[in-house]
């Protein structure tokens, strides 16, 4: 048997160790632990417990020895977040979650200094309150005291990197998603952060896929019992893992689905241009410098998180339940922008669907059913206006999506996207972000040649989901409404 290598894939509200081989025809994923993530709200701020997540890494380690020798360790997580070390290498504070609401209005006090659109020229990234540079922005202006205390700071998987190996490095994908990166050069634009009042000494050394970090610390080695092993530089982003995962060599539009969407292709080179722009297209990094042209919707967050207020309410409901109620009841009556700012906050997502309804003029659902059906059918056709931008700069209509990753086993929403956008729908891998992570780990350990290998093997080793544009003509009918009402939803904001 071929190498073995341990992955950690962290998501916003559980993590899990897997441990990955490669036995010549197929990569084998076995899970060897799994736990939750659990933010923690102290005096109002959202937190990260990552302490509590290292602990978690650690108990992983000691599992996966005792089933096998481990010959490397990756690490993805979600973007944007980071922890800040002082000049000891000590942390400062726990990092905060990105959903916590101190970035409120931070885009725009810092576009009375960098427009917008001078912003999007110079990194490619699509607006969003929660990226990295409106995060240091606010600590600069509003926190300063920290800020002075800060040497460096890490992206959550450089920070967990960091407190296994003590190396201070910052991975080219995870980087990408700051807003402050040059989607070309892969380096940060120090000038941004100087012009913003934040100083670029904070940043740490990039460090690309496929390099390593360093190996476990001799206390840790001591503490675990285990050897030095290497700690790899996976596509450390976990969209970026999910999407090396594809098990396509074919021009591919994806959409990485989980508590956020991800919704785009895999291009060369960036691409910034006017178009690009005003649909707010992303240029994040890949595997092997290529660019994740995407952008991010708010994905199955508005499911799980109006699951969480109905069962904070006294209902037990399934998520099974909430899919057999959703189409049970009549469709098409009413819409959402899932993107509107209202549904970002966690809290009860199923009033503010009533009342983004209400505020817009459309029809106010009142059951369980029918807010879910309202949601699940918004989600199809914001994949849709995305899938028509997307197509209208690549200049060619694309025949196929690869939907990757937890959210392809909600089987309604896969439907329902190849009948909204008339896309064949190619569901796989579930695993997506894992086999990535695992296969950037065996590329780098020479178990595999390169990604095209990589995707061949993965298509192998998947169960693959083929779902047809049944309901097309119907979506068809219904897009206008929703156009009117994303309209309507600029209207209000």
């Amino acid at each position: 048997m071929g190498k073995k290598v341990l992955a950690f894939d962290f998501g916003a509200s559980s993590g899990r160790a897997m441990l990955g081989e490669y036995d010549g025809k197929e990569i084998r994923v076995t899970e060897i632990h799994r736990f939750s993530n659990d933010l923690v709200i102290v005096h109002g701020t959202m937190y990260w417990d990552i302490l509590r997540l290292f602990h978690e890494i650690k108990q992983g380690i000691l599992k996966a020895q005792a089933v096998a020798k481990i010959d490397a360790i990756g690490i993805d997580t979600w973007g944007v977040d980071f922890g800040m070390l002082d000049k000891n290498g000590e942390l400062i504070g726990n990092p905060v979650n990105y959903r916590d609401e101190r970035t409120v209005g931070m885009p725009e006090e810092v576009f009375r200094t960098i427009p917008e659109s001078e912003l999007y020229r110079l990194t490619g990234t699509q607006t969003m309150r929660i990226n990295t540079l409106y995060q240091l922005y606010y600590l600069a202006h509003y926190r300063p005291e920290l800020i002075e205390r800060c040497d460096k700071i890490l992206f959550t998987p450089d920070l967990m990197a960091y407190l296994l190996t003590g190396a201070v490095r910052a991975e080219e994908t995870i980087a990408s998603t700051s807003n402050f990166l040059d989607p070309v050069k892969k380096t940060f634009r120090t000038e941004l952060l100087e012009r913003l009042g934040i100083p670029s000494r904070i940043l740490p050394p990039m460090i690309a896929p496929g390099e390593v970090y360093g190996t476990l610390t001799p206390a840790l080695c001591e503490e675990l019992g285990c050897a030095p092993i290497p700690v790899i530089a996976v596509c450390t982003h976990d969209t970026a893992s999910a999407v090396l995962a594809a098990p396509t060599e074919q021009e591919m539009v994806y959409i990485s689905c989980g508590t956020w969407s991800l919704f785009g292709t895999e291009l060369p080179a960036p691409v910034i241009t006017p178009e690009s722009e005003k649909i707010q297209y992303t240029n994040e990094g890949g595997h092997s410098g290529t660019t994740r042209f995407l952008k991010n919707i708010m994905g199955l967050w508005l499911i799980q998180e109006s699951r969480r207020q109905w069962k904070k309410e006294g209902f037990d409901v399934s998520f099974a339940d909430l899919e057999r109620e959703a189409l049970e009841v009549e469709p098409y009556r009413c819409f959402i922008d899932c993107d509107a700012p209202e549904f970002a906050i966690a809290g009860d997502i199923p009033r503010r669907v009533q009342r983004f309804c209400e505020v817009t003029g459309q029809y106010v659902p009142k059951t369980r059913g029918e807010i879910m059906r309202c949601i699940y059918q918004s989600l199809a056709m914001k994949y849709r206006y995305n899938y028509e931008g997307l197509c209208s700069i690549a200049g060619r209509r694309y025949g196929q999506i690869n939907m990757l990753g937890g959210g392809i086993k909600d089987t309604l929403l896969c439907r329902m996207t190849a009948s909204s956008t008339g896309a064949r729908v190619v569901a796989g891998p579930v695993e997506a972000t894992v086999m990535g992570n695992i296969a950037e780990q065996l590329i780098s350990l020479g178990e595999l040649k390169d990604v095209s290998e990589a995707r061949r093997v993965i298509a192998a080793s998947t169960d693959l989901k083929i779902y047809e544009p049944t309901e097309h003509d119907e979506f068809v009918k219904h897009y206008d409404s929703f156009l009117a009402v994303l309209g309507r939803s600029g209207e209000e904001k």
